[in-house]
């Protein structure tokens, strides 16, 4: 929640769609958030996978026009485990210094 902007932010497990963690979410029911993101990470996963893309999804943007949606796979490329979901407020947010805020939080946790 240190990020600039940051409406909520969730660590969700991708087998399950369920929340391992969250911070924030007044704006924004992070639950519903995180089980509706995780069809989004599978079907971007198996796309990557059938178009044998080879390397790893970094982060999947979603932008609205008052808001950005970042979601960060913690995974390799098998396309398991967790993923970090990150909502911003876009007039209060810089998206690329969130971007990187975020790769830097994806590299210190351990999950």
């Amino acid at each position: 929640m240190e990020v600039d902007g940051a409406i909520g932010v969730a660590l969700v497990d991708y087998g399950s769609g369920m929340t391992l963690g969250v911070a924030g979410g007044r704006e924004i029911d992070l639950e519903v958030a995180a089980a509706g993101n995780t069809d989004v990470v599978r079907a971007k996963m198996r796309t990557a996978e059938r178009l044998g893309l080879g390397m790893p999804i970094e982060n999947i943007l979603i932008t609205l026009s008052g808001q950005y949606h970042i979601i960060r796979p913690l995974a390799s490329g098998s396309g398991s485990g967790p993923f970090l979901y990150l909502a911003l407020n876009r007039q209060q947010s810089n998206l690329a210094m969130a971007r990187r805020q975020l790769a830097t939080i994806a590299e210190r946790l351990v999950v």
